[in-house]
């Protein structure tokens, strides 16, 4: 069998990264955590190729030499893959979909031969079993929760390494926690499943022995999810691996605002060299927290919890949501604000969307006002759902914000608040490349000479270089992504 697996591509969106690739000359930020993970569960003697359209085309060669096709995507992949599959049955392959957009909404998708739906460990061992008999359904699915211990290591060699901005690794899967709006706990649980530390290491020391180093992101949607395995488990046979290895990586992963109460854990993630984490901070309002069942923002200085990570050297990206039905119009300014006085520099603000299967999703159309399915970018301006703001008055509200939060002015601003708080742990000097110093003339042809932002970019860097000298390259590096979100908000 000769299987050959295709990621989407993925549109320009905030997550993308798209302008900020340019700079370090990459095509992707992510690989294909999912497909390069199924590679490993496919039978041993199957050869099998990985396409992932970000970066690398899809031949007609490449659909000639397979026998079958395994597709994998999100919501907004949703274009890329029509497209994909109609390129598929041209050249009459079966197509077989999986991953969260066919989980959430298979049906939409009548063109699929099969489905291989919620988690692989638990529904492929079922479809490989009916291939060999020769009696293949249309869709495999369970209502289980696997143990991913077992997971084999993922088949990173067959991606094209050196066209990743970072590589991305899983140590669990579930949240706790059940907000509203997010799907996570519908796909994965709301009880944490972890893989052993040793299992663990044995991923990371796969991408070592292939020669990545750098960033690598920690997909799990909670990494303290488990607070007691994390601590006396992952982190400290971490900390140990990396100290041995002279620090080859530094990790971002996704984590809970209420984690910054846990001073021994936030040491041991920053000795752990877990530089950077997404929170969903959503809004300052709590009225609107309550609503969404976002309990462990509720009661806390939120402010001081993001400083509590940044000044033990872990800078905080923020997920920022609008439109909830006790949002007012002063929420705009509340937001702005907010962010404002966080330095939360990579803040994504979008408007509230309900995807399928949500809780929100489950009210909303029982009080009929979903309107469509969601689009799957955060940040476009879409709605799909009629909200209890004035729309015409949500959607400008929104714009607005974005329009502040990334004009130059303010950006710089809040990045000198950062880079004030932002007290790093670990020193991690090392040769710099070719690749690094090329990146750093195209931020000052573009960012210093070229830009909109050039006084204030000029002005930051010229700060930096006096009051925090240790960090230019965090102002740097922070000035490509302001050129990024820039562009983005410019879009919506």
């Amino acid at each position: 069998m000769k299987a050959l697996l295709i990621y989407p591509e993925t549109p320009q969106t905030f997550w993308s990264f798209h302008w900020a690739l340019d700079f370090i000359s990459k095509k992707a930020a992510l690989p294909p955590l999912g497909l390069v993970t199924l590679a490993a569960m496919l039978p041993e003697n199957w050869d099998k190729k990985i396409v992932d359209l970000n970066v690398e085309k899809l031949t007609d060669e490449d659909l000639t030499w397979a026998n079958m096709i395994f597709l994998s995507g999100m919501n907004v992949h949703t274009a890329s893959i029509h497209r994909i599959v109609a390129r598929c049955k041209d050249h009459k392959k079966t197509v077989v979909g999986g991953g969260p957009v066919f989980t959430l909404d298979w049906e939409s998708f009548p063109e699929i031969d099969h489905f291989v739906l919620n988690e692989a460990e638990e529904t492929l061992p079922f479809f490989l079993e009916d291939l060999e008999k020769g009696t293949l359904k249309k869709l495999y699915q369970c209502d289980t929760y696997p143990d991913i211990s077992g997971t084999p290591v993922p088949r990173w060699n067959l991606l094209k390494l050196n066209r990743y901005a970072s590589l991305s690794i899983q140590y669990s899967r579930g949240c706790p926690f059940d907000c509203e709006f997010c799907s996570i706990t519908m796909l994965n649980g709301r009880t944490p499943r972890m893989k052993t530390s040793d299992r663990f290491l044995k991923e990371l020391q796969c991408m070592y022995d292939l020669g990545w180093r750098g960033d690598v992101f920690i997909v799990d949607d909670n990494i303290a999810g488990n607070r007691r395995r994390l601590k006396q488990d992952l982190l400290p046979a971490l900390i140990t691996w990396l100290e041995n290895r002279d620090y080859p990586f530094a990790f971002t992963t996704e984590i809970s605002i209420d984690t910054s109460d846990d001073e021994e854990l936030v040491d041991l993630l920053a000795r752990a060299n877990i530089t950077h984490v997404f929170v969903g901070i959503e809004t300052p309002d709590t009225e609107s927290l309550t609503e969404c069942g976002k309990r462990q923002n509720c009661n806390r200085d939120l402010v001081g919890s993001v400083r509590k990570f940044q000044n033990s050297g872990i800078s905080v990206s923020g997920g920022f949501i609008v439109g909830f039905d006790h949002d007012g119009p002063s929420i705009f300014r509340k937001q702005i604000d907010f962010i404002q006085k966080s330095g939360i520099v990579t803040a994504m603000v979008g408007l509230l969307n309900a995807p399928l299967g949500t809780k929100l999703h489950k009210r909303l159309a029982t009080e009929k006002r979903i309107v469509k399915t969601m689009s799957g970018d955060n940040m476009d301006g879409s709605l799909n759902f009629i909200p209890k703001m004035d729309k015409e008055i949500l959607v400008s509200g929104y714009k607005k914000i974005l329009s502040t939060i990334y004009a130059p002015s303010f950006y710089y601003k809040r990045l000198r608040t950062f880079v004030r708080e932002f007290k790093p742990r670990i020193s991690m000097r090392k040769r710099v490349s070719s690749g690094e110093i090329k990146a750093l003339f195209k931020a000052l042809w573009r960012c210093g000479i070229r830009g909109k932002e050039k006084i204030p970019f000029w002005g930051t860097l010229v700060w930096g270089l006096f009051r925090q000298p240790s960090k230019l390259d965090v102002i740097v590096r922070m000035a490509v992504y302001g050129f990024h979100f820039r562009k983005v908000a410019e879009t919506v």
